[in-house]
């Protein structure tokens, strides 16, 4: 059993943190509330400690709460301190180490995981400063649980409230649950379709779904990694506390691939990226269907892999990942890619299968190695999350051999 520390702010989602600490409880963990004072305008104290047998602390100037120097005392006693909701104001504190009331000093103390959950006025949350202040605490290892989007209690309707308790309680079980062998790396993934418009109402996209995509990137958080997670349009959530980057076209993902790539220790390109876009860009109006035939000039798209081998050169990281969805010749393609792209592994799967590939919970593939001594490896029909264990297990044992130090590291030395 862990202990968390959830930290409840002055927000109108601070009655969904009650949720969190049922759902936590739940999975077996130890909750210790701290509330701000402007949280208590909003949820009484009282129902936390009803629910929690522990006193929940609001005042670090309370008799006898320095007795045993209380936000010390429980900095160390942490295994994870989660701050949901996250206001505006407290994310701008944390950023740059303002510690005026119990909750600020209790993260300048602790060296326990940090994860939180944002929820502001979709204004504030988009504002430059917010975001630069959530991005220098993402830098320095603090995870985040995306905001989600629907009707806001000032009555707008954005991106903004608080994600939902359950998704709060699966990002945190993920980091209390982190095996270790990826403590330290960065891992980036790309999942998803890519959507090409062709005018305002049609594009040119496919099947994707993300699963594959999101199952490596929920698996390699769980074993320690800081997970960036570059996806396109999915009708499928994400994991929580991943770093998500949210893309559309091919030439969006290849923008924010190139801007993450120099982070990676480990990159696995899972999307299903479009070969192809319309040559003239989209048309400003919707295309008639009075033509009983249309034809479309297509160009290619950039070729995200190759640019990212090419930029490797000869270093051995990052590791790069592809993926070889093919209907025929399925090994034979994805050998040439291999050896074309210069891929350390690459997984192979036969789409044109039953409950193989896109769109659906359940995959086959085959891994190849560039390491031509080491056979490749069958997996066999199975659900996506077993197949992402055994990928990411492929990446570990590469890093490992590697013997090259995790980025983390390497960014502090430079």
């Amino acid at each position: 059993m862990s202990l968390v520390v959830l930290g409840v702010t002055g927000g109108i989602g601070a009655y969904k943190s009650v949720e969190v600490v049922r759902g936590l409880q739940r999975a077996g963990h130890e909750v210790a509330v701290v509330m701000t004072e402007s949280a208590t305008k909003f949820v009484g104290p009282l129902t936390f400690e009803a629910i929690t047998q522990r006193k929940v602390i609001t005042d670090q100037y309370a008799a006898g709460a320095n007795a045993d120097i209380e936000h010390i005392s429980l900095a160390s006693q942490a295994d994870l301190l989660l701050v949901a909701p996250a206001t505006a104001n407290m994310v701008g504190k944390l950023t740059h180490g303002i510690a005026d009331d119990f909750l600020s000093a209790l993260y300048l103390a602790t060296t326990a995981p940090v994860l939180m959950a944002p929820a502001m006025n979709t204004n504030m949350l988009s504002h430059p400063a917010v975001q630069e202040n959530l991005k220098v605490l993402s830098n320095r290892g603090v995870q985040l649980v995306e905001p989600g989007e629907g009707y806001l209690a000032c009555g707008w309707i954005g991106k903004g409230r608080l994600a939902e308790p359950d998704t709060i309680v699966e990002a945190a079980e993920q980091i209390l649950r982190q095996g270790g062998d990826l403590i330290g790396r960065c891992v980036l993934v790309t999942a998803g379709p890519t959507e090409e418009n062709i005018d305002p109402v049609r594009y040119l996209g496919n099947r994707s779904s993300g699963r594959m995509g999101f199952a490596i990137a929920s698996e390699a958080m769980a074993r320690g990694a800081r997970v960036i997670l570059i996806a396109g349009p999915t009708a499928v959530e994400p994991p929580a506390a991943v770093e998500l980057k949210r893309v559309r076209s091919a030439d969006e993902m290849f923008q924010s691939v190139s801007e993450h790539v120099d982070q990676a220790d480990v990159v696995v390109m899972v999307a299903a990226v479009a070969d192809y876009t319309p040559s003239q860009g989209e048309a400003a109006q919707k295309i008639s269907k009075e033509q009983s035939e249309l034809t479309l000039q297509l160009r290619r798209t950039p070729d995200i892999l190759g640019a990212i081998s090419k930029r490797r050169g000869l270093r051995s990281q990052p590791v790069l990942v592809g993926f070889a969805a093919e209907t025929t010749d399925v090994l034979e393609k994805a050998r040439a890619k291999l050896k074309s792209k210069n891929l350390d592994l690459i997984v192979a799967n036969d789409v044109s299968q039953p409950n193989s590939g896109f769109g659906t919970e359940t995959n086959a593939a085959t891994i190849v190695a560039k390491d031509s001594e080491i056979p490749d490896q069958v997996i066999g029909l199975g659900p996506k999350r077993l197949l992402a264990r055994v990928i990411v297990t492929r990446v570990s044992e590469l890093l490992t051999k590697s013997g090259d130090r995790p980025t983390v590291n390497r960014l502090e030395k430079a």
